[in-house]
């Protein structure tokens, strides 16, 4: 490929569904129950409810493991998806994990590693600056 593409992500997310509760903290609303995928950074989850970007979030959910673990953190909501391109599967929110002690990403990240990432929905980006660089 001539272009260089473009990769802003910290880390690799993981298409998995587990269970989890995502609760607004400053009214403690329900605001999901499922991920759609996840990262050591952070994850993306399903929802019917209104957010802002910025919203502050207690999140819980269940290590994709066959231990009986939990992690427990806040969260910011970074990104809203309102489902209207032809390959989202409805609204959705991606959060970044707040205070996650390291061992706790150690777990996380290592439990990770068997879970695919998920199918990109559209095409990659173009690093312009590289392209270039490299011509």
């Amino acid at each position: 490929m001539f272009l260089v593409p473009r990769n802003q992500r910290t880390s690799m997310r993981h298409a998995i569904q587990l269970p989890c509760q995502v609760v607004r903290e400053r009214d403690f609303k329900m605001l999901s129950d499922r991920t759609l995928d996840l990262s050591p950074d952070g994850m993306r989850v399903k929802t019917h409810q209104a957010v802002r970007v910025g919203d502050k979030l207690i999140v819980s959910f269940k290590a994709p493991t066959d231990l009986e673990l939990w992690f427990d953190t806040e969260a910011t909501v970074r990104r809203i998806e309102k489902g209207r391109r032809p390959k989202d599967n409805g609204r959705a929110i991606g959060l970044e994990f707040g205070p996650l002690s390291q061992v706790a990403r150690l777990i996380l990240r290592g439990s990770l590693r068997k879970v695919p990432p998920p199918l990109p929905r559209r095409a990659s980006r173009v690093d312009y600056a590289a392209t270039i660089a490299r011509i």
